[in-house]
């Protein structure tokens, strides 16, 4: 693993002070991102477009209007182009520097190669499409004094099949329903979570690890995990090529939303 770009002191480069904690954010960008291929063979999955920009371009913006100081982007596959197009973040008034990972470590294996993680800090998948508002999200971590907190958002799921039901204590054979088609709720991770410090000591340097493997390792070891419900927040995870094409359509009509000082037309 190698990390590139200086560790700038986002105090001298924002002109912050050292009296309130540094707002410090870390974005995955290593994945191969085999469910968009054959696009992502040749262009890493953070830097597909979504309208004029791409995905990661969005959430670089956003996390410097939500005054964060310092972005650390651990890359991997395709890591020079994501490197090259994003720099030391200046152009974003941002301080930029990456984590290139020379063998997968999961989702959050990398946080625990990262220097400068003693406060609690946000991190999130680059492939992320949201209107969530960052600084809240982290303030209100912070505020709980969670070892973790996961942005959550309620997603309806169609069955596009005709459900059995059945009597699985008296006879597992009898139908006792059928239900055509069925639509469940859920409330699934968005990708987006923060952590206090002392979570990262459950990972064992340079361990693969991801994170739905790190939340259950902290609820076992007795602390405290929270849930940010999400009230009327935008999400979509770009990761599948459907899921892509929406994203393309509602950039585009609900800009505004994603990139509130940007112009929408």
């Amino acid at each position: 693993m190698i990390s590139v770009g200086p560790a700038a002191d986002p105090g001298a480069a924002t002109g912050v002070g050292s009296l309130r904690s540094v707002k410090r954010a870390v974005v995955l960008a290593g994945g191969l991102g085999m469910r968009l291929r054959p696009y992502t063979t040749v262009l890493p999955k953070p830097l597909m477009p979504v309208g004029d920009r791409p995905i990661l371009d969005v959430i670089v913006r956003q996390l410097a209007r939500a005054g964060f100081d310092r972005l650390t982007i651990v890359t991997g596959h395709l890591a020079e182009l994501i490197e090259a197009f994003f720099g030391d973040g200046e152009r974003y008034g941002i301080a930029i520097d990456y984590f290139r990972e020379d063998e997968p470590l999961g989702t959050v294996g990398a946080l625990r190669l990262l220097d400068g993680l003693d406060e609690d800090f946000l991190t999130m998948n680059g492939d992320v499409l949201t209107d969530l508002a960052y600084d809240g999200f982290l303030d209100r971590h912070r505020a709980s004094r969670a070892a973790a907190s996961v942005a959550a958002h309620r997603r309806e799921v169609q069955v596009s099949l005709g459900v059995l039901q059945f009597d699985d204590e008296a006879d597992d054979e009898r139908i006792t329903g059928y239900v055509e088609k069925p639509t469940y709720d859920y409330e699934v991770s968005m990708g987006v979570y923060a952590f206090s410090p002392r979570a990262l000591a459950l990972i064992e340097p340079g361990e693969r690890l991801d994170f739905p493997d790190l939340v259950l390792r902290l609820i076992e070891a007795g602390e405290v995990v929270r849930a940010r419900r999400s009230e009327g927040d935008y999400w979509l995870d770009i990761g599948r090529h459907d899921d892509y094409e929406t994203a393309i359509d509602e950039f585009e009509r609900m800009r505004h939303r994603f990139l509130p000082d940007e112009p929408s037309g």
